[in-house]
């Protein structure tokens, strides 16, 4: 009898199929950048000041100059308050010239922004300073909750529909709740569209897919190529961005492609043969291995089909069963630290490239071009040390690069992008490792769900990073000493996972009752054996 990957070496294990499948779903993966990153260009903070046009009613000919000197106060040191303004008051011009203003009130006839002819983005129309001014970093919390929510369902959409089904649904999602989050009215309807549209996790259902027609030699690379293009559209987005002033216009530009995307995907995408074979759908499961068979030009004999031998699920497994399962619930607690830990250094550096002192569309970029070299070198690493100890150097290196750009005087922004860029450079790597890593400790039948659930926890700090700016009040460093911390001890418990590198997937997990009634659970093909 046949295992999965005896008939995947006849079928081809990375042909032709694959890396056409590799390439397809690496395209879709672009569009997710453009969705967490594009809020650094629609948010934009711009000068502003309150609208004290009132005093045009007394003296039409003012200059901004004066106008400014005469109806908003000055801070402690010296600048134009923000926030507030002098009381409009009921008196000629000569009287105010002479005698001045003295008491304050909040901006009550709006704001003023020091922005050019045209420029519009979410902070200017929807007047998100001042009291307002945290809704930027709430939205973008909402947003990562609504990824938080997408992987959770889409763990077990996967695993009880298919890869095919989660593929399309998360794209489906993505372009309809990107394209009408460019008509919202106002924020909160703003933000309801970016909960919705993190909920179509794409990039967590595609690399999936890859993996599972690939050969576990293979995964790392499959993994790694999807990821990059994920860091190639974080590189275009901020010449797009740079170039479409509206941000109306740019929510179009960015997510508008996904409909060829769509109809392409939904024509020619496969379904995943391993996940056919391990919910017992035998003959579909045939017809793909010959349909990527044909296409690799390979002469398949008809009885090796036959004769596959891929032990189904006993009873349909759901989430709850990476827990109920010792072993994996030993793995699945670890990696969500890791996942957190990866992604919370990912995003709390991403998301805060305005503060590193150099123009945000020259940061965005280098911090987009980075993260292909950081792909590049973990795909390396990972496959020369194996996958256990290069996630936890990643995740302490990261770590370590955040602590270190505290002690970088601010009056140096160059020597603290360059340290923030190799924290980031870490972190991408981390983060693309343990995808890989993730995929691979997992039985087919629960692996979706295992990404999931982890994928979920990286939520939880996707939503929790942008908020720990927030403790700056307390000291400027403390956002930077939390962003190293956590990285640092998740890096130290990876090394507790069992090591993947070049060994057979899993196919079931199952749990076994034994006659005396104690829970007891093995997996079949546990991926014991090395590859040769």
């Amino acid at each position: 009898m046949s295992t999965f990957g005896q008939v995947l070496k006849e079928v081809g294990e990375f042909g032709l199929f694959q890396k056409t499948l590799l390439v397809a779903l690496c395209i879709p993966s672009i569009f997710p950048a453009y969705d967490v990153s594009s809020q650094v260009f629609t948010g934009m903070s711009f000068p502003h000041h309150c609208n004290t046009d009132w005093i045009l009613e007394r003296a039409p000919n003012l200059t901004k100059e004066k106008q400014r000197n005469l109806t908003i106060p000055v801070d402690k040191d010296g600048r134009f308050e923000k926030c507030t303004m002098f009381t409009p008051v009921d008196l000629d011009w000569e009287t105010i010239e002479a005698y001045g203003l003295n008491s304050t009130t909040g901006c009550i006839s709006g704001w003023d922004y020091e922005v050019q002819q045209g420029v519009s983005n979410i902070l200017t129309e929807f007047n998100l300073v001042c009291d307002k001014s945290g809704l930027i970093e709430a939205s973008q919390s909402i947003y990562m909750a609504g990824v938080l929510v997408g992987s959770l369902a889409f763990g077990a959409i996967s695993d009880r529909f298919g890869r095919r089904f989660g593929i399309l649904l998360s794209v489906v999602i993505l372009l309809l709740c990107g394209v009408s989050t460019a008509f919202s009215p106002n924020i909160y309807v703003y933000m309801i569209l970016k909960f919705l549209s993190g909920t179509g996790v794409v990039i967590m259902n595609t690399f999936v897919m890859v993996v599972e027609w690939t050969d576990p030699s293979k995964t790392a690379l499959c993994t790694m190529s999807i990821m990059s293009f994920f860091s190639v559209g974080q590189m275009i987005l901020p010449g797009i961005a740079y170039l479409t002033t509206n941000w109306r216009i740019l929510q179009l530009v960015l997510f508008s492609p996904l409909v060829i995307v769509l109809l392409t995907m939904f024509c020619f995408l496969p379904e995943s043969a391993r996940w056919l074979m391990s919910q017992g759908m035998r003959k579909k499961a045939q017809k793909e291995l010959q349909r990527a068979a044909k296409i690799n030009k390979r002469s398949v004999p008809g009885d090796l089909l036959d004769k596959i031998n891929v032990e189904t699920s006993p009873s349909r497994k759901n989430m709850t069963d990476i827990f109920r399962i010792s072993y994996l619930r030993t793995r699945t607690l670890i990696l969500a630290l890791n996942w957190f830990g990866a992604t919370f250094l990912f995003y709390g550096l991403s998301l805060n490239i305005g503060s590193f002192g150099l123009n945000i569309y020259l940061t965005q970029l280098i911090f987009g071009f980075i993260e292909i070299p950081a792909n590049l070198a973990g795909l390396t690493l990972i496959q020369h040390f194996g996958r256990r100890i290069c996630q936890a150097g990643f995740l302490f290196f990261g770590g370590v690069s955040c602590l270190v750009a505290i002690a970088v005087p601010k009056d140096l922004p160059v020597v603290v992008t360059v340290i923030a860029m190799l924290g980031k450079f870490a972190a991408t790597a981390a983060c693309s490792t343990v995808h890989v890593y993730t995929a691979e400790l997992y039985p087919t039948d629960l692996r979706h769900s295992g990404v999931g659930f982890n994928s979920m926890c990286a939520r939880v700090a996707g939503i929790l990073s942008p908020l720990v700016r927030i403790l700056e009040v307390y000291h400027y460093s403390v956002p930077m000493v939390v962003y190293g911390i956590i990285p640092m001890a998740a890096g130290g418990l990876c090394l507790l996972l069992p090591e993947t590198l070049n060994v057979e997937f899993q196919e079931i997990a199952v749990i076994k009752i034994p006659e005396n009634g104690q829970l007891k659970d093995h997996c079949c093909n546990q991926g014991t054996e090395k590859k040769s």
